[in-house]
Formats: C-alpha cells, sequence, structure tokens
C-alpha cells in the first residue's frame, strides 16, 4: 500500500508540471512567434516478481511475467515549430518567416541567438534591433535621410533616400535553421541558443536551401491552439484526480489492516 502511495504521487507530481507547461502555453497565447511545447513521460524502474518463459513444471513455461511498476517521471518538453498564424500589421520593420528558419540576433555575451519574432525596431543610431535593443546580424543600418525601407523576399533591405530617384541597398537579411531544432534551448525574451542537441545552425539567403520567405508588414502569431490547450489542461486535471485517489484508497486500505483484530 505504501508503494502505492509513492506511485501515484509520482503521477500526481507529473501531472502538477503537466499543468504548468500547458499553463505557459495558454500564458504566451498572445506572443509574437512563440512555439507551444508538449511534455513527454516514460513509466519508471519495475519490480520483477517472476519473468516470462520460466518452467511452470516440467514441460511448461510461464507465458507471461509478474511485474509492478513504480509510477512515472517527465521525461522531456519537446517543443513544436509549426507555422504560426500570420497577421498583417504594414509596419515595415515587422516581419515574418514564411517557413523555415530564425532571424539572428547578436546577444550581449557575443554568441547569436535565435527567434521567430520579427517585431524589429530602429536604434538611435539607425541599426535593425529587437525590442530589446538587441543587433539583428548581419548588422543593418538605416540612413537618417531614409524616407521608406523595403524588405524583399530574399531579405534585402532597400531604403528609399532623399534626393535619390532609386532605392539604395543597405544589406541582406539571413536566416539560420538546424537540423533538430527542438534541441534549442529557450532563453525567454523570444529568443533560443544553439546546443549540442540541435547541432550548429545553416545559414543562407531566405527562399534558398529550405529556408523560408520573409514577409514585410507581417507577424507570425503563437502557435498555441486554446482549445486544445484547454481538452489538454481537462485531461491532466482528471489524471491527478484518478491519483489522488488512488493515494485515499491505499491510506483506506492501510487504516483497514491496522484495526484487524485476532
Amino acid at each position: 500500500m505504501i508503494k502505492a502511495m509513492r506511485t501515484a504521487a509520482s503521477g500526481m507530481s507529473a501531472q502538477q508540471m503537466n499543468v504548468d507547461n500547458i499553463a505557459n502555453n495558454l500564458a504566451n497565447v498572445n506572443t509574437t512567434g512563440f512555439k507551444k511545447s508538449k511534455l513527454e513521460f516514460q513509466d519508471v524502474l519495475y519490480r520483477n516478481l517472476r519473468k516470462a518463459g520460466v518452467s511452470a513444471s516440467p514441460g511448461t513455461q510461464i507465458p507471461t511475467a509478474l511485474e509492478i511498476g513504480y509510477g512515472t517521471r517527465p521525461v522531456a518538453t519537446t517543443r513544436q515549430f509549426a507555422v504560426g498564424e500570420m497577421s498583417q500589421t504594414g509596419n515595415p520593420l515587422d516581419l515574418a518567416i514564411e517557413g523555415n528558419g530564425f532571424f539572428q540576433i547578436n546577444m550581449p555575451d557575443g554568441t547569436i541567438g535565435y527567434t521567430r519574432d520579427g517585431t524589429f525596431k530602429l536604434s538611435a543610431d539607425g541599426q535593425i534591433t529587437t525590442s530589446d535593443g538587441l543587433f539583428v546580424t548581419p548588422e543593418i543600418t538605416v540612413p537618417e535621410d531614409a524616407e521608406s525601407i523595403q524588405i524583399g523576399f530574399d531579405g534585402t533591405v532597400f531604403a528609399m533616400v532623399v534626393g535619390q530617384t532609386d532605392p539604395q541597398e543597405l544589406g541582406q537579411i539571413e536566416l539560420a535553421k538546424f537540423i533538430n531544432p527542438a534541441g534549442l534551448e529557450a532563453l525567454g525574451h523570444n529568443l533560443y541558443s544553439q546546443t549540442v542537441a540541435s547541432g550548429e545552425p545553416i545559414t543562407g539567403i531566405p527562399g534558398e536551401e529550405g529556408l523560408g520567405s520573409i514577409g514585410q508588414g507581417i507577424l507570425e502569431l503563437s502557435n498555441v491552439d486554446v482549445v486544445a490547450e484547454m481538452v489538454n489542461m481537462i485531461v491532466a486535471q482528471r489524471a491527478y484526480e484518478i491519483n489522488s485517489k488512488a493515494i485515499q484508497t491505499s491510506d483506506d486500505m492501510a487504516g483497514i489492516a491496522n484495526t484487524l483484530k485476532r
């Protein structure tokens, strides 16, 4: 009975973490470029009381084993990088990746961060930055006298400068992709960093080598499905209740055993 309590307690702990993950998905339903994650579980070690195939009597074998499990445990949160819905904003510095890839961002420690959030701004020096003031790489500077900015599907940035009839090319935004994007480490602030599991970034021009194209004046919304997450929360809640019921039942059984008299 004590084993049953501990087993059910592992289920309650796992479902609590599951609800925490679902709550984070729902909290970011309006976060630009957010990718939902799913918690994965595994059963833990088993106590093997009798192995399958052992001899029960001469010429016979036991066809099945007698095993007792010890509960469950969370093993991974898998981030799902399905593309979210696109929203027209009309802001020339709002960019969305229509397909695979990440924008590259210069981090304060000199490393490169990766994001799907294309809500970009201009710094005081005219450089394209994130909402936190981090520079996009390759760095692109917009002239002070620029009247408008155009960004092509391939990431080429042009500006119409006062006194010129032809647009001035300022540079090109490059994207990065990973063999295993689920292996990226979430840093918060809509940023990811590469890990050993994600592999090295593969950079290139948008629209080439499997990279998505860039849409100007568009933002990619979160890919969280509110209805699906609410259903997942109900399932997790019921699983939590069932495990708590198993603990109550084990406690009742222990109480009955303690009251036995000769």
